[in-house]
């Protein structure tokens, strides 16, 4: 998967026009993609910025049936997700892995509401489901988490979901859609949208490297960029309303002394309504997450001081050594793409995590809502939808048995490096993460990673469970970035500059 090659096979298309376009690289995006590639439709995907740079990149890495949804009486979407994790288990089992979590008790109910309520959950998955739930004694629990405080303490209850590196993922996808014949490419903007009779036939971008100009062509446009699809709206309709409410999710990453398991913490009951996770993950506890209100939505969204303090004071009650913010290695936030309501929005904790399609007067196919677990099947509705609309010749899903290969190597580098991706691969970048210059170079050369942050954030996971090592680490990596990619010492220290910026925002201060 190499940018260069993806540009080639644009330019070899001319004016040619796709069957499918997509707008957005994230995970509704991608698997829109793949979708449409794997069915044989000519498809073509741009990315503003990195694939996977929002909302993809920044969640509690649990592929889930929604145990909070349950609570909600939500069977139906429940069931669906439950579905779409057994699926994703079957079909990428080197990226979407099974994790034991456990609940706690603290009072007598507790056992009765959760063991219950859990088994219901295991029954909705069926034949896909997991290992069953099952009670574990306050003796149990103590030994899986030596460090959960054991004050009214009384049990608590394993059940299983799966876990998964969603920047990971979001590669396997781009490569998969690459492999089934599709053309991606990152930090290539949209301009604007081109019509004609009122009908949307494609669009102009910009490539965020070289600044030129150009037209895509196609016979259908797909909207699938998150909480950024009513700015899209607008260029096909200036007076489209809102179609997303934005809802902020920060994670917190400490050490995995804090939480020494091979299990995960559910917490099911918060201040706010939400549950909270400890995780382990690639050696750190990740822990989140939160439910803020937003306004407007940012590519480069920044955790509230209350959010931290909400996840810091909580963990306090549960565990026998208190974070404080001095333990956390890197803060992140995240913006969902929530469907907005008719009515009076309340508390979006409560707002549905079901997708939405909407068909425009003019022709723009927008996707928005849902969440990781159910990506393949909003991106099979979005085709069906799409491929219907635009009267392409019929052709079933094929994703439902699409085996995506990868691997998860963590924390380093996971799919499609070769064979100099290991311990092997050249020196170290910095001492404190494992990450090698060779590393770096399969980055960028098969799998189209552009900017410094492009690799410690998301070809790797540097950024996001080690904010300050990563800054140290960020000149070593632009050297070797320029190195592949012919660039100079301007663009170097352009690059060293933009990531210390924006990583300023994972640091936290004590």
């Amino acid at each position: 998967m190499n940018r260069e090659e993806m540009l080639s096979r644009i330019g070899e298309r001319g004016s040619l026009e796709w069957d499918v376009l997509v707008i957005g690289g994230g995970a509704t995006g991608l698997g829109a993609a793949l979708d449409a590639s794997a069915r044989g439709y000519g498809t073509v995907l741009v990315e503003a910025a990195d694939f996977a740079k929002g909302t993809s990149s920044r969640s509690t890495k649990i592929i889930h049936g929604g145990v909070r949804y349950l609570r909600q009486g939500n069977l139906r979407l429940v069931r669906d997700s439950l579905r779409e994790r057994g699926l994703l288990l079957r079909n990428c089992p080197e990226l979407v892995t099974d994790r034991g979590f456990v609940v706690p008790h603290y009072h007598r109910s507790d056992r009765l509401v959760y063991g219950a309520g859990l088994r219901v959950y295991d029954l909705l998955a069926g034949e896909l489901g997991l290992q069953r739930s099952r009670h574990l004694s306050k003796e149990g629990i103590l030994r899986e988490f030596p460090t959960l405080a054991s004050a009214n303490l009384r049990g608590g209850t394993l059940y299983f979901d799966g876990q998964f590196d969603d920047a990971r993922l979001a590669v396997a996808l781009a490569q998969a859609a690459v492999d089934a014949g599709g053309v991606l490419v990152n930090h290539m903007a949209v301009e604007g949208l081109i019509k004609e009779r009122g009908r949307v036939k494609g669009v102009s971008v910009r490539d965020g490297e070289s600044g030129g100009a150009f037209e895509l062509r196609s016979r259908v446009v797909i909207n699938a960029t998150g909480v950024f699809v009513d700015a899209i709206r607008h260029m096909d309709d200036g007076t489209s309303g809102a179609l997303v409410t934005p809802s902020q999710g920060i994670h917190i990453v400490l050490d995995r002394s804090f939480l020494p398991s091979s299990h995960a913490l559910m917490i099911p009951k918060t201040d706010d309504g939400r549950l909270l996770f400890a995780i382990p993950w690639h050696g750190r506890v990740l822990t989140g997450t939160t439910d803020t209100p937003r306004q407007a939505p940012e590519l480069e969204p920044r955790p509230l001081a209350a959010e931290i303090d909400y996840l810091l004071s909580h963990l306090a009650r549960y565990l026998t050594r208190a974070p404080t913010r001095g333990d956390v290695r890197s803060a992140f936030a995240g913006l969902r793409p929530l469907v907005k309501p008719s009515g009076p929005v309340g508390a979006t904790s409560r707002i549905s995590r079901d997708h939405t399609i909407a068909i425009s007067p003019g022709g723009l196919v927008t996707i928005t809502g849902g969440k990781w677990t159910t990506f393949r099947h909003m991106a099979e509705d979005v085709i069906d939808r799409a491929a219907a609309f635009a009267g392409l010749a019929s052709s079933p899903c094929q994703t439902k048995t699409l085996r995506i290969p990868g691997s998860i190597l963590p924390p380093v580098p996971g799919a499609n490096m070769d064979a100099d991706a290991d311990a092997d691969a050249g020196a170290l970048v910095h001492p404190g993460l494992e990450i090698r210059e060779g590393h770096v170079r399969g980055a960028v050369v098969h799998e189209m990673a552009r900017t410094v942050e492009d690799v410690l954030a998301r070809r790797t996971r540097m950024l996001f469970l080690d904010a300050k090592a990563s800054i140290e680490a960020a000149p070593a990596v632009a050297r070797l970035l320029a190195r592949e990619l012919g660039r100079d010492g301007a663009w170097i220290a352009n690059q060293i500059g933009a990531f210390e910026e924006t990583a300023q925002a994972y640091l936290l201060r004590s």
